[in-house]
């Protein structure tokens, strides 16, 4: 006779034990299960072929055998093994990322017929992505990201769920995060072109702007470029479902709404085995179940081929963008009088400024648009027309980006005649910069102050600036604020003030620091320390106070 304990662990342990021979173990576990099949020794064993049973079938999933593994994980029991087969199905796409999207579809298709299945697996999944992204785990991260993307595509998961990823990824962006924002686009991007495109297309913009930016690495700025080239493209090399896969009709599956502020129940206690007082009643219960889902699979397939034939029809249709121009001769010879014909509607302008324009609106990197603003073949007279442009573009944006200084910065410092420009410019600007917005304004300081900064742009604008209450605005005084502040936060304090005592360019900064009289000097002095940059009026005080000794 066998003994029962050694019928559930046969071999004793690791290190060995008694030896039962597996003809005569099958027959002890036959006897046992015929005279109890509800005991607690039934019900483990059961639990334990249950778990190798869902490993191994997931295990061996793959396009081709797909349809074959599904009527096969339905003649297990799902709903007592939904703890096994969310942590199979989780163990076995971190291990081979490469089968997410089969693994996607299949927990698609369960989630048709057991969505407590598949609402299980989402949850798990966003709650190991929330804390692989906490623990700057990279490698989990992006392999979770791929799963919730497939879930995405599949419409297990709400594509809320991929907008709220991409803003967290996005939002405070360091290489690692928008590295695996970028992968996690290329995944889910032709869903959420269909179903979203207003919030991909902010998600692009705030690409855009982080790479103006330019606080990424160079590796991952080229991975950004590509995926601007796949959305143009229309993501036709990352299809959402393959044909293949596309085992479940859209209006047949179930959508989860969870997020990633939302507080997840993982559930862990269902991978745990527990004694089930009704076990024979779930168990029959489940074989109705089973029963009714395989005998509707079976109807399914009878009309499998209507639903891949339906799935290959899409839209591939995108709007060609190509960008050209053409200008118009400005001046023509008149073949029947022998005179010469003058357009005086500027067209010729007006299209070297829409060529501009374009170009910078369309470029990715600030490289990328000066080498394309340089093939222009600007003619020569016209480079103040590109400068002016650069500045009104760099106005009109709703906060400063790097992106056009770190334009007007490789233009000044290609040609001399660029320099003088940008100089022309910012006297233009200054004087009529009580036309301009409180934030156009303060875009344009911020410009001019990143051209200063860097050295880019020489200091004798300057002389430009008459600070005293007469030849201000409130405007003005802005904009010589926000000017210097940043001047300040780049170079630093000390170094701002060693430039501007500088005895060589002291007839520059007469204006800005001027000793005419004393109430153009007081009122320097005043404002110079209203906005925290008090130290730059040693001089003036100075100045001041001899004054004042001297009329005494």
């Amino acid at each position: 006779m066998v003994d029962a304990a050694a019928i559930g662990n046969p071999v004793g342990g690791r290190t060995g034990g008694v030896y039962i021979p597996p003809f005569k173990l099958a027959r002890a576990r036959a006897q046992q299960e015929a005279d109890d099949p509800a005991s607690a020794e039934n019900q483990r064993l059961s639990w334990e072929a249950l778990r190798k049973s869902l490993n191994g079938l997931i295990n061996k999933v793959n396009v081709s055998n797909i349809k074959h593994i599904i009527p096969e994980l339905f003649q297990e029991n799902l709903i007592r093994g939904r703890g096994l087969f969310a942590r199979a199905i989780s163990k076995a796409q971190l291990a081979s990322p490469g089968f997410t999207h089969i693994y996607a579809a299949l927990v698609a298709v369960i989630n048709t017929k057991l969505p407590e299945n598949g609402e299980l697996i989402l949850k798990r999944v966003v709650y190991g992505f929330k804390r692989a992204y906490k623990r700057r785990d990279k490698v989990t991260a992006t392999g979770l990201a791929k799963f919730i993307a497939h879930l995405v595509n599949h419409q297990v998961a709400h594509e809320l769920l991929a907008l709220q990823l991409l803003t967290v990824l996005l939002e405070e962006p360091t290489d690692d995060s928008v590295e695996i924002a970028v992968n996690f686009v290329k995944e889910a991007g032709q869903i959420l072109q269909e179903l979203s495109p207003q919030g991909l297309q902010a998600v692009f913009e705030r690409f855009r702007e982080i790479l103006h930016e330019g606080d990424i690495d160079k590796r991952v700025q080229y991975t950004v470029e590509n995926l601007f080239a796949v959305w143009k493209s229309g993501f036709q090399d990352y299809p959402a479902i393959p044909s293949e896969l596309d085992l479940v009709e859209r209006a047949d599956q179930i959508t989860f709404e969870v997020g990633l502020s939302d507080d997840i129940d993982r559930e862990e206690m269902l991978d745990i085995f527990r004694v089930d007082p009704q076990f024979k009643e779930n168990e029959t219960l489940w074989e109705q179940i089973k029963r009714e889902i395989l005998g509707d699979d079976d109807e399914d397939d009878a009309d499998g081929g209507d639903v891949d034939a339906a799935a290959e029809d899409g839209g591939d249709d995108e709007d060609g963008h190509a960008a050209g121009g053409s200008s118009s001769q400005a001046v023509t010879s008149s073949a029947s009088a022998g005179q010469k014909t003058i357009d005086m509607t500027e067209q010729d302008l007006i299209n070297l400024r829409r060529s501009i324009y374009l170009t910078i609106m369309s470029s990715v990197s600030f490289e990328e648009c000066c080498h394309k603003l340089l093939k222009l073949n600007i003619p020569a007279g016209y480079e103040s027309e590109l400068c002016s442009m650069l500045v009104e573009c760099c106005s009109n944006e709703r906060s400063f980006l790097k992106y056009y200084g770190l334009m007007g910065q490789r233009f000044c410092m290609l040609h001399q005649k660029y320099q003088d420009c940008f100089d022309d410019v910012f006297r233009q600007q200054y004087e009529t910069i009580h036309r301009l917005e409180t934030n156009k304004l303060r875009n344009v300081a911020k410009f001019f102050a990143h051209l200063l900064g860097t050295d880019a742009l020489p200091w004798t604008c300057f002389e430009y600036i008459k600070l005293n209450e007469y030849d201000t605005t409130s405007s003005s005084r802005i904009f010589i604020k926000v000017l210097l502040q940043d001047l300040a936060e780049v170079q630093g304090l000390a170094v701002l003030i060693e430039r501007f005592n500088d005895p060589y360019m002291e007839d520059i900064f007469a204006g800005m620091f001027p000793k005419d009289s004393a109430r153009n000097t007081r009122f320097a002095i005043n404002f110079y320390t209203s906005v925290g940059l008090g130290a730059l009026t040693d001089g003036l005080r100075e100045f001041l106070k001899q004054m004042t000794a001297a009329l005494k």
